[in-house]
């Protein structure tokens, strides 16, 4: 990422703050199967079972089925596949990287009275990443829609004297104070009018309405996306176990999320009429934050061999901080010979922090266990995407991003299934998952499917699991929210290969 600092700037108007988007507010309410190699080769499907350190952060009952002191430590293998495919272009880019991402320990504390009901009581500590952040891809085609529009979008009704340098003002003077006192859609207009790509219709301070020097007709554009980051979870566990029937827990998580995104999209033409023939637009993006969230489970047995679970998972409040830099560069025709511009301002807008809940999620789970054979399992889980809500709501700008959401966004469904097969010291292993999509439309945001196998070994007081898990998604990922908005669609698969040591303390 670059490093792109010599002035810092504080955004004062709320209403002013541009620079989240619905897709992170999605991407920061989602989690994956993450966790301990035997939780990944089930898919997930462990809401009645438990004896997991990863279970835990499903259902916090899970805990309670400790008989002893437990922890576990994961490794992971990531990999990510994207096939892109951008009008005419098509490309495919591969990242992966080794990542210790999960540990945990359950201390179990038993009731030697055995006429007490409470049979054990139990406390657990567990890290857990809910979310790999990491990405990379390259979409390039031809398109008849410019990234003019973008910059025509912003500039659209503001005054030239509100986008433009004053006399004697430095590009770094005019970007900061522009933003902060009109905010971020002002300095979008200014880096498309100092740029040269915009025109105003007449050169007074009172205008409000723009033109192009780029020309109508085919653009050939390439956008390049570079991510890194995660999100993680720390969970403090309590749990009980009631008679021989019935466990309870609660888990108290604190959340933290790190994220960093830079763009780069590249335009060329060769249209008659335009002056300007080419562009380059880069974005830098920071986000930081931190969160709290709860969630009550209970495990109930049915009969020896049949369990029933149930979690309910609050939603998760975030408090979220931002900051984002800016560069464009440009070559005109002016008749004579090509012309380029380079406008780095070299400013870091640091947005004030806003707030964030993602929505909650209710999860049913049914396993049977086959005694010392193996088992099979079952979770269901509803979460409803419309209650993703940015805050505080009694600003105008989240309140109509709010409104957006509620009308994008449905109920999601997630179906898991899990099974093992244990033979000597041998467990063999598999999953399937399917997820749908948050999105009204799923031809925007597609369903995800995956599918998890596994194997186990059990030392005796140490275990070793290994899983191999796949999962698939296709996304039409928008280039930018207004103007060009046209998407790169992606295919992504998803693999790991985890590996974990679990051990009784």
């Amino acid at each position: 990422m670059k490093k792109l600092t010599i002035l810092v700037i504080g955004v004062l108007s709320m209403s002013n703050v541009m620079a989240q988007e619905i897709s992170d507010a999605l991407r920061f309410s989602q989690d994956e199967v993450q966790g301990s190699a035997r939780f990944r080769a089930l898919s997930g499907a462990f809401g009645a079972l438990g004896g997991d350190m990863s279970a835990v952060s499903i259902n916090p009952a899970g805990s309670a089925i400790f008989s002893r002191s437990h922890a576990s430590v994961s490794l992971s293998s990531l990999n990510i596949d994207n096939d892109v495919s951008f009008f005419n272009g098509r490309s495919a880019s591969s990242d992966s990287k080794i990542d210790l991402h999960q540990a945990g320990a359950a201390f179990v504390f038993s009731n030697n009275n055995e006429n007490a009901s409470w049979k054990k009581f139990v406390l657990s500590v567990a890290y857990d990443k809910t979310a790999n952040y990491d990405d990379q891809w390259f979409a390039s085609g031809q398109n008849t829609n410019s990234i003019d529009n973008y910059f025509l979008a912003y500039a659209q009704g503001l005054r030239l004297d509100e986008i433009s340098a004053f006399p004697g003002e430095t590009i770094s003077e005019a970007y900061a104070e522009i933003g902060s006192f009109y905010g971020f859609g002002n300095q979008q207009a200014f880096l498309g009018y100092e740029s040269f790509v915009l025109e105003p219709e007449s050169n007074t301070d009172d205008n409000t309405a723009y033109t192009s020097n780029i020309a109508p007709g085919t653009f050939n554009q390439s956008y390049n996306y570079v991510a890194r980051g995660y999100n993680g979870k720390l969970s403090f566990n309590a749990a009980a176990q009631y008679e021989d029937k019935l466990y309870l827990g609660i888990n108290l998580n604190t959340h933290f999320l790190n994220y960093e995104r830079f763009t780069s999209f590249d335009e060329s033409n060769s249209n008659a009429g335009s002056l300007v023939t080419d562009v380059g637009f880069d974005n830098n993006l920071l986000t930081l934050g931190n969160g709290f969230s709860f969630q009550l489970g209970a495990i109930l047995k049915l009969t020896k061999e049949f369990r029933a679970g149930f979690t309910y998972n609050s939603p998760t409040w975030l408090t979220i901080t931002e900051e984002t830099s800016q560069s464009i560069s440009t070559i005109r025709n002016d008749g004579g010979g090509n012309l380029s511009s380079f406008i780095n301002p070299n400013i870091i807008n640091i947005f004030p922090s806003y707030r964030l809940q993602s929505p909650g999620k209710i999860t049913g789970s049914l396993a049977y266990v086959f005694g010392e054979q193996g088992l099979l399992s079952f979770d269901y889980s509803r979460r409803n995407y419309k209650n993703t809500k940015f805050k505080p709501t009694s600003d105008a700008f989240f309140a109509a991003q709010n409104e957006i959401m509620d009308d994008l966004f449905k109920i999601a469904n997630t179906y898991r299934f899990g099974g093992e097969f244990k033979h000597k010291q041998f467990s063999f292993r598999g999953g399937y998952r399917f997820e749908e999509s948050p999105y009204e439309d799923d031809t925007f945001y597609g369903d995800l499917t995956g599918f998890s196998l596994g194997l186990g070994y059990n030392f005796g007081n140490t275990k070793l699991d290994l899983t191999y898990d796949r999962a698939e998604r296709t996304v039409n990922n928008q280039l930018y929210a207004v103007g060009l908005t046209d998407a790169a669609t992606l295919d992504t698969s998803n693999s790991n290969i985890t590996l974990t040591l679990g051990f009784n303390l």
